[in-house]
């Protein structure tokens, strides 16, 4: 389970790095991996630093940290 974490950990900053700021929503379209995966790699970006989450009128927004 954490070496799959950690793929899609890398599929959602390859996918931040082509397209910049995206939604949540936006994420999951985009990654064909399930949506709990990318939560929990959502996580581990967010715990290494590598990512800024940010609430926005009741979705959250995501992008790599510069």
């Amino acid at each position: 389970m954490i070496t799959e974490i950690g793929i899609v950990a890398g599929d959602i900053w390859h996918y931040l790095d082509q397209h910049g700021e995206v939604t949540l929503i936006e994420l999951t379209r985009g990654i064909d991996k399930s949506r709990d995966n990318i939560l929990m790699s959502l996580g581990w970006l967010a715990r290494e630093g590598h990512i800024l989450l940010i609430e926005d009128s009741g979705t959250y927004k995501i992008s790599l940290r510069k």
